[in-house]
């Protein structure tokens, strides 16, 4: 079995240049690593090819968002160690729970959603329905990219952790439905790892590639774990828990478990909190925990953690 790999896809808006915007996402996650476990930290940096991205929103949106906007947020959130109380008390604040009720109104009651979404949710909405629709072959494309890196990886037999942010994880989820369905399910996803994910709503649900199938024609065949990470606070996620909706496939022996956690995530910009950030959530305690315990189970030469 060949060295394990991190494939990373981002959610939606304009991402800055690929190279500089994995910089970036890789900085905050090494920064969580070394807090963590820094012989995975050093074993994950010692390749590049072992942390890859899916550049796909320079296709979507055809531009690019300057690096220089987030620069100060992303070197904040690297040097914080954990959230602060000042952290805490915004991201769950009645303010938050109060727009996540009325979020998951909508979500029951789909007809609501012009009358609750703010201008925001409007432009994810807009970009949705263009990925759903297939607008010029924009969502077969988008999928494609994130395919071939998967394709690759499993050519050359790396166990892979599949990261998947926002609306990234609704892109992969389609992927590997599609790999598993008409092509032969030719990957394996050791670990699916999504963070702020919307796969919980059922508005999402219902244009899922498969949604209108049964029984394992519904569902990706080649992931063997997923674990489902949500900031406290965070709207994007407006049912944070994805188990209770994917729990049939356990029942058909697709998954070997699927896991929610919550986490706190204190990535601010410009002085305000955003609960969802990428950035945030790959600098987070858990979710380098989580990358730790995967990657030690693929190397076992590993020397252990120094907990002097």
């Amino acid at each position: 079995m060949a060295h394990p790999i991190i494939i990373y896809i981002p959610g939606l808006l304009p991402k800055p240049e690929p190279e500089k915007h994995r910089d970036a996402l890789f900085r905050c996650l090494m920064a969580g690593m070394r807090r963590i476990d820094a012989p995975v930290a050093d074993a994950i940096a010692a390749k590049s090819a072992n942390f890859s991205i899916v550049s796909w929103t320079y296709d979507f949106y055809c531009m690019h968002r300057d690096i220089e906007i987030d620069r100060a947020a992303i070197e904040a959130v690297i040097e914080q160690i954990e959230a602060s109380a000042k952290d805490i008390a915004e991201a769950s604040a009645w303010s938050r729970r109060l727009t996540r009720w009325i979020y998951r109104l909508g979500d029951i009651l789909p007809f609501l959603i012009p009358h609750l979404a703010s201008e925001r949710m409007e432009v994810h909405l807009r970009d949705l329905r263009r990925y759903e629709r297939n607008n010029n072959g924009i969502g077969d494309h988008v999928r494609r990219m994130l395919k071939v890196l998967l394709l690759a990886a499993s050519g050359g037999q790396h166990p892979v952790l599949l990261i998947a942010h926002s609306m990234g994880s609704v892109i992969a989820y389609d992927s590997l439905w599609e790999l598993s369905h008409r092509h032969g399910n030719p990957v394996e996803i050791d670990l699916f790892l999504t963070m702020g994910s919307p796969l919980g709503q059922s508005f999402i649900q219902k244009k899922l590639e498969g949604h209108d199938r049964h029984g394992k024609e519904r569902y990706p065949l080649n992931i063997h774990r997923w674990t489902n990470l949500t900031a406290i606070g965070d709207l994007t996620a407006v049912d944070p828990t994805l188990a209770n909706n994917y729990s049939e496939m356990l029942e058909l022996g697709l998954l070997a478990s699927i896991d929610d956690k919550n986490l706190l995530n204190y990535f601010r910009l410009d002085g305000e909190l955003n609960v969802h950030s990428e950035y945030g959530y790959l600098a987070n305690e858990k979710t380098a925990h989580t990358i730790a315990r995967w990657w030690r189970g693929h190397n076992s030469e590993l020397p252990p953690i120094d907990t002097s």
